[in-house]
């Protein structure tokens, strides 16, 4: 089996090292990540001077970073490494950070696995909500091991389909089926001098959940101490039932 890794963080990231470890039960690994924090970059891709340098090469895995974003590791992946061929499973993460409710459409985690998708790859995205260098993944480890098992074995799966995995700090319950929360972010713009007497910008805010009390939401679910399993799609039409 043949597994491609990449995430936003940056190659070096305890989330992606992490990552590598576990895949390797599963069959040989090829990692390709951005050489620095790409953060934030969805589904951006490059179109001028992209590079790749291979990192390490063992019996079980492949390491390369590049000045790409982490859509361009996927596609690099893809055409370059595997000369076009698709591997089996595509993994990106373990995001420093939660890509729950709208953070999806943002995150550079999920974006490759979105072109996983379009590409008819199982893609699986795995986060945290901690955004610290140093995490703890114990608890997670074995719930990203089995997960994966899980959507190994699913023979038919639908063109487009993907898999958000979104979990808390600290003690974990156990596994919820969730939806994406509605909700937005009520952004803070400052700004700030530099030395030579320019200005620059600072982005922050605070997630605002449209809809705190329901229980089937991702956001709920790390609230409370749950592992969010939503299926995503790279399918952005509006759904009639959804009116």
């Amino acid at each position: 089996m043949e597994i491609l890794i990449t995430n936003d963080d940056g190659w070096g990231a305890k989330g992606i090292v992490t990552l590598l470890r576990l895949m390797e039960q599963f069959g040989h690994v090829t990692v390709i990540a951005p050489d620095g924090t790409r953060s934030g970059m969805s589904n951006a891709i490059t179109f001028s001077h992209i590079t790749m340098q291979k990192v390490e090469e063992t019996e079980r895995h492949s390491i390369y970073t590049t000045n790409g974003t982490p859509s361009d590791c996927v596609k690099l992946g893809i055409h370059i490494i595997y000369g076009g061929k698709r591997p089996d499973l595509l993994v990106s993460g373990i995001n420093h950070g939660s890509n729950a409710a709208i953070n999806v459409i943002y995150s550079g985690t999920m974006g490759a696995v979105f072109v996983g998708a379009e590409n008819g790859i199982k893609s699986i995205g795995f986060s945290i909500d901690d955004m610290s260098a140093d995490p703890d993944l114990t608890q997670f480890e074995p719930y990203i091991t089995q997960i994966t098992k899980d959507i190994l074995a699913k023979r038919d799966v639908p063109y487009g389909m993907c898999w958000n995995v979104n979990a808390p700090i600290g003690e974990i319950h156990g596994i919820r089926p969730t939806r994406q929360c509605k909700g937005y972010w009520d952004e803070e713009v400052s700004a700030h001098q530099e030395a030579d007497g320019s200005t620059y910008y600072l982005l922050g805010g605070a997630f605002h959940n449209n809809e705190p009390e329901a229980d089937d939401t991702d956001e709920w679910a790390l609230k409370h101490g749950y592992i969010s399993l939503t299926v995503s799609t790279i399918d952005t039409t509006w759904k009639e039932k959804n009116a």
